[in-house]
């Protein structure tokens, strides 16, 4: 269940945004930071704002004014995202009491599609560099709970804390992210008109590597036969 608008191996300065391209088509269209079971933490641990006080008095944890809690684990290089950025992450999201709700080893996402807390969290990180953050709920999904829709049961508590392992391994402006992604669809609407068939206008050219060509080429054809 996709709650939110939710990088990659250095390549040649050329296929760029081609490859990011194809990272996109292939995990936006699947959804990110989507919610999955989770067990209800509230009456078995101490109140968000204890947990988040004691927590903000940790060695290398900074508490910024908003109240989100931001911790380096690793130094990055260069300048931060902004607001009109695509970033490009590796992140695990875990409740308080430990579940995982969701995690990804190459996502890219927007900084202004996200939750405020995490949109600002990017905006902290520099190219390269790990970190771990601490979301509170005013800053993430807020007081009720989340629920399947088909079976009605909570698989994301009210008023939870999101905690994220995050690093930035690369980002774009959107301007171009949008760019790149237009002049793929000429390129697959191209072969199609030829005959080359949805799979022509992701090949090797695009400079995806073949793991993701090949979930690319699936969802393109899934989608043409629809």
């Amino acid at each position: 269940m996709s709650v939110t608008t939710v990088p990659i191996r250095p390549i040649a300065k050329g296929s760029l945004t081609k490859y990011w391209v194809g990272i996109a088509l292939v995990l936006i269209a699947a959804g990110a930071l989507a919610w999955f079971g989770t067990s209800d933490v509230r009456s078995k641990y101490q109140s968000n704002e204890a947990f988040l006080a004691s927590n903000g008095k940790t060695s290398g944890v900074e508490t910024t004014k908003s109240g989100l809690q931001f911790q380096t684990i690793r130094a990055g290089e260069g300048k931060s995202p902004t607001d009109t950025d695509v970033t490009l992450i590796a992140y695990k999201g875990t409740l308080r009491d430990g579940t995982v709700f969701d995690q990804n080893e190459q996502a890219p996402l927007p900084v202004n599609g996200v939750v405020p807390g995490f949109s600002e969290a990017l905006k902290k990180m520099q190219k390269g560099g790990k970190y771990k953050v601490w979301i509170p709920s005013a800053l993430g999904y807020g007081p009720d709970d989340r629920t399947n829709p088909q079976t009605g049961e909570v698989i994301m508590p009210g008023d939870s804390v999101l905690i994220f392992e995050i690093e930035l391994k690369d980002f774009i402006s959107q301007e171009e992210f949008q760019k790149g992604m237009a002049q793929m669809r000429e390129q697959q609407e191209a072969a199609q008109k030829a005959g080359g068939g949805a799979g022509a206008g992701a090949g090797a050219s695009q400079g995806i590597p073949p793991e993701i060509q090949a979930q690319l080429e699936a969802q393109m054809r899934g989608q043409q036969a629809q």
